[in-house]
């Protein structure tokens, strides 16, 4: 244990480094503790991360000093296998027995007055929640933000596709050059470090499980493993909060962003959490901004969502952790505070989804041609009645681009945000499909999904789906987006082929949306069968992820049905 930094660095925090903490497997964690300069007992803060204890994840969140001059003691730790602390890591897999023995070791720490209080966002809310559901007796309250449910479905895989840009990247700039580096092997930290450079180059390698970054080297063996468990098995149930809702009883600050690729599991923490506390409303609060992953800032991508979206999570922590630690009687606000993107203000609500909603039903009709902006696409309330099919070819050669999205975690590198759309709606595999110009405002708040009946000709494909905002000058901006692969139809758990040529009714989430189409806009909805880098690239050929090369893969083509028997429609929750 070293004391950090010069006299009076800190003014009012006294810092010592590398304090440890012994688990109970006797591997020894190491932790930087901030100790407000005043007489008596302290409330702990406890962050856990895998990013470095020295960063504090202080890319969003105010430094620990700033904390610990509001009377907390802070406490942020290297998770296992992580910078300063001994141990392997295998991410996720120790984090609920690791964060149970920390959170007991903190509250005896001097002096702390036994009471601690997690925060963290993405992989250090992960760390919050997979610790409560051990219920450690100190643990008070958590705040995790920017962080998933379940570890399979909206972390590595989405709708059974695998969120490449993001589980590349991620790897690659945030993993595996510290993972080299305490394996001892500088030369492919080096190697590693050189290519990050050009990380778009690594989502073209095929096949992933011989990804070159990796293959044959001890680091980050990890990332072979996500590629192996492609379906939601015993390796993701395991580690899995949506199995362990009913053992986190601690009060928990969720917050996230629209354009985080966690906001489905964001929302869903908040929702299952809330409900089982019942009447116990102050428990739980739900905030979620018109953010990325990083940073949270009101301009997202080219858009600027007005002076309301600056980021005021460091102030609304403060009063939680005054509140639940410290007992003072803060006005903690409504349960949820949702921010509407296209009105630009936030909308306070006693759940989610607010009550005050209703789904619509919007159905897809055309004569046949709804391919790219020059189709005969349309949304409407009325439903068909005999219409012929829209037909697209599939080529995964030449796979459709991201434009914009849910993602994670950096947007030099991985498609996030909202973004225009036009590179992706003048091609003729995507199927487009737009209302009238609206006679009056559309408040979209809710979870939005699409039942789709289609045909293909192979025996697996993708199903891309974006709900989009249509300006009065042809603006757009996309909404909330969803995939499904199609061999997934039945459960991510189950892998079941299609018989080429058969009509399948397919149940796609878009995920969480708040959004309102204003008065003269159009609300569309894009329909293809890919969404290159964002996800791995589907060869239509029935191939585990791990295993498709670099030229496999059939053209595939996918028929879209819109007619009596076989409605395809919108499911779109409005405010009323």
């Amino acid at each position: 244990m070293t004391t950090g930094g010069s006299p009076g660095m800190f003014p009012g925090v006294r810092l010592e480094r590398d304090v440890e903490a012994t688990m109970r497997d006797g591997t020894v964690l190491r932790a930087d503790v901030y100790a407000p300069d005043i007489p008596g007992e302290h409330p702990v803060l406890l962050l856990r991360i895998p990013y470095d204890k020295s960063i504090a994840q202080s890319i969003v969140y105010h430094h620990p000093s700033w904390y610990a001059r509001h009377g907390y003691l802070v406490v942020v730790q290297d998770t296992r296998g992580r910078y300063a602390s001994d141990g392997v890591f295998a991410p996720l897999r120790q984090e609920a027995e690791d964060g149970y023995d920390t959170v007991q070791w903190a509250a005896q720490l001097p002096n702390s007055n036994g009471r601690v209080g997690t925060y963290g966002f993405s992989y250090a809310g992960a760390t919050q929640l997979l610790a409560a559901t051990q219920r450690p007796p100190a643990l008070t309250c958590c705040a995790p933000g920017f962080t998933s449910s379940d570890y399979y479905a909206d972390w590595t895989y989405e709708g059974g596709a695998l969120n490449l840009a993001f589980i590349v990247s991620w790897t690659a700039q945030l993993l595996a050059i510290p993972d080299a580096l305490r394996r001892q092997r500088p030369d492919v930290a080096a190697a590693i470090a050189r290519r990050l450079g050009d990380v778009p180059a690594l989502y073209r390698e095929r096949p992933l499980a011989e990804f070159s970054l990796l293959a044959g080297t001890e680091v980050a063996q990890f990332f072979f493993d996500w590629l192996e468990h492609d379906r939601r098995d015993d390796y993701w149930k395991e580690i899995s909060l949506e199995h362990r809702y009913d053992d986190i009883t601690v009060p928990c600050l969720h917050f996230g962003g629209w354009y985080d690729t966690f906001s489905p599991g964001t929302v869903k923490n908040y929702a299952e959490l809330a409900r089982r506390a019942g009447d116990q409303t102050d428990r739980h609060r739900l905030v979620v901004g018109p953010w990325v992953h990083i940073p949270w800032a009101p301009i997202v991508g080219g858009t600027d969502f007005g002076a309301e979206a600056i980021n005021r999570i460091n102030e609304l922590q403060l009063q939680w952790f005054d509140h639940w630690l410290k007992d003072r009687p803060t006005e903690l606000g409504p349960p949820v505070r949702l921010f509407v993107m296209g009105a630009n203000t936030w909308l306070d609500a006693d759940s989610w989804p607010p009550p005050q909603t209703t789904v619509q039903q919007w159905f897809l009709r055309s004569d046949g041609r709804a391919n790219s902006l020059s189709g005969t696409g349309e949304l409407t309330k009325n439903p068909p009645a005999d219409e012929s099919p829209d037909v697209y070819v599939y080529d995964p050669g030449n796979p459709a681009p991201s434009a914009g999205g849910r993602s994670c975690c950096d947007a030099s590198v991985t498609p996030m945000g909202p973004a225009c759309q036009h590179a992706v709606e003048i091609r003729n595999d995507v199927l487009v499909y737009s209302t009238s110009p609206l006679e009056q405002p559309v408040r979209v708040i809710g979870n939005v999904r699409l039942k789709l009946h289609a045909a293909t000709s192979a025996v697996d494909t993708d199903w891309v789906v974006r709900l989009v905002d249509v300006g009065e000058d042809g603006s757009t901006a996309n909404v909330s987006q969803g995939i499904l692969r199609a061999r997934f139809r039945d459960g991510l758990d189950t892998a079941n082929l299609v018989e080429p040529g058969v009509s399948y009714e397919y149940d796609i989430s878009l995920g969480p949306a708040c959004w309102e189409f204003a008065t003269g806009h159009r609300i569309r909805v894009q329909i293809t069968s890919s969404d290159f880098p964002a996800h791995d690239i589907n060869p239509n050929t029935g191939q585990r992820v791990g295993e498709v090369g670099q030229l496999d893969g059939v053209v595939a083509t996918q028929v879209i049905y819109h007619d009596e028997q076989r409605p395809t429609r919108l499911f779109l929750p409005v405010a009323t």
